[in-house]
């Protein structure tokens, strides 16, 4: 009983051992992968009751597991849409394939890093098939609220690198000095205009033809013109018609005194300094920023010259995709080349109790198992996740060193296990040699 259990340990010793090498030897050939996460193997001793006075060796059983809660060193990259998470969490992916044969049912997989790159059809994939998954943002670029205990919402990101993008007009900031010479008794009256290319919702270049007409009075000054603003992009139309009156005490002498709409023109805001234009046929709302009263940065009426002296507008033309880029909290940013950016997406960060515990799949790719619990979606950046890093990628957990050591010691504790084996086995040819 007592050699034969013995025999049986150092049978499982090596056993163990060799599982020990298994793991070993897959974490020096994953040195260099990026995102590996090392496998350990753990021994646990085994107790058999020999009875009372003997001993009867039970010997080891091993279990391996990989240490996915680890996190390698970042590593600098040139590549924008190279991703790792700095901290907690995963990024959610899909595979290629499942992504073209499952339709709606897309099994979500978790990484940690990855080198994405757009492909053939406009998807952020990287070179094993692994595509990046995302919440699909509004046309303002706003994430509509989708639930963070499920996948729903989440969606392959698919960005056409041929794609054109424009912005239509929403605001115009109108700085303009007129002359108070015009307003005075015996000017000539004539009228100044400023003409404002605004771009429509199709991208196209429209003009706002703004006149200033000033009021000339019999004696003294009035201080007083009348602003009158049409769209080419409404056939010529009146959008609006205003009657400015500007200020000539000494604290705030030229700037605007009222601002009074004739009637059918846009209501002025006093406390912004803004009224809202509808142009190109209605389609289209354009909120006009001619400064508050008494605001010395708005409109102004000084000296005798005439200068726009400056002209703020958003909206661009259409342009083409230049490059797409993360930023740390997960938003997806496509650039085009006409300087315009636009959120397309939002990529969360994966979170589940136990992350040990997740599937492995081939390619450091890891999904949702009973024993990890289940995920949650965060905000790159927020609760318990870290942050979306770009121009990153992490290297494996792998310490060599480290590694070359373990193999030392267990290419001994194998020797020493094969030498039991010898023992017991001369122990018993002993045994045998009783009988002669």
């Amino acid at each position: 009983m007592t050699l034969s259990s013995s025999l049986n340990a150092s049978v499982a010793g090596l056993s163990a051992n060799a599982s020990n090498l298994s793991t070993i030897s897959d974490n020096i050939a994953n040195s260099e992968t990026t995102g590996y996460k090392r496998a350990m193997t753990e021994f646990h001793s085994m107790v058999i009751d020999g009875g009372s006075g003997t001993y009867a060796a039970g010997g080891v059983r091993v279990s391996a597991h990989r240490l996915i809660d680890e996190r390698g060193p970042l590593l600098s990259t040139s590549n924008p849409t190279d991703l790792a998470v700095r901290g907690r969490g995963f990024l959610p992916v899909v595979s290629h394939p499942d992504l073209v044969t499952a339709g709606d049912a897309l099994q979500m997989e978790l990484v940690t890093t990855g080198s994405f790159r757009l492909d053939a059809d406009g998807y952020l994939t990287t070179y094993d098939g692994a595509v990046l998954m995302g919440w699909p943002a509004e046309a303002d670029g706003s994430i509509p609220d989708f639930p963070r205990d499920s996948q729903n919402g989440l969606e392959a990101i698919q960005i056409s690198a041929s794609q054109f993008a424009a912005s239509p007009t929403s605001e115009i900031r109108m700085g303009v000095n007129l002359p108070a010479t015009s307003t005075e008794a015996g000017a000539d009256g004539d009228e100044e205009q400023v003409t404002i290319e605004y771009y429509d919702n199709l991208g196209k270049p429209q003009t706002l033809t703004v006149t200033f007409t000033p009021t000339v009075p019999a004696t003294d000054a009035s201080n007083e013109w009348t602003m009158t603003i049409t769209d080419d992009g409404s056939g010529g139309a009146v959008l609006g018609e205003y009657t400015l009156t500007f200020d000539d005490s000494s604290g705030f002498g030229g700037t605007l005194a009222s601002v009074n709409p004739t009637a059918g023109s846009p209501a002025y805001d006093a406390a912004t300094g803004t009224f809202t234009l509808s142009a190109a046929n209605g389609t289209q709302d354009i909120t006009m920023d001619i400064g508050q009263i008494n605001d010395f940065s708005g409109m102004s009426q000084l000296s005798n010259v005439f200068a726009p002296n400056s002209i703020n507008k958003d909206g661009a033309p259409p342009g083409t995709l230049t490059s797409v880029e993360v930023d740390a909290n997960g938003y997806v940013h496509a650039y085009f080349d006409t300087g315009l950016t636009r959120v397309v997406y939002q990529v969360p960060l994966v979170d589940v109790a136990n992350p040990n515990e997740l599937n492995v799949g081939d390619n450091q790719r890891y999904t949702v198992s009973d024993d990890s619990g289940a995920f949650y979606l965060w905000s790159a950046g927020s609760g318990p996740v870290g942050e979306i890093l770009g121009f990153a990628q992490e290297e494996a957990t792998v310490d060599v060193a480290g590694e070359l050591t373990n193999l030392i010691q267990t290419q001994r504790a194998y020797s020493s296990n094969a030498k039991v084996i010898q023992t017991v086995d001369e122990m018993l040819q002993e045994t045998t040699n009783m009988k002669r």
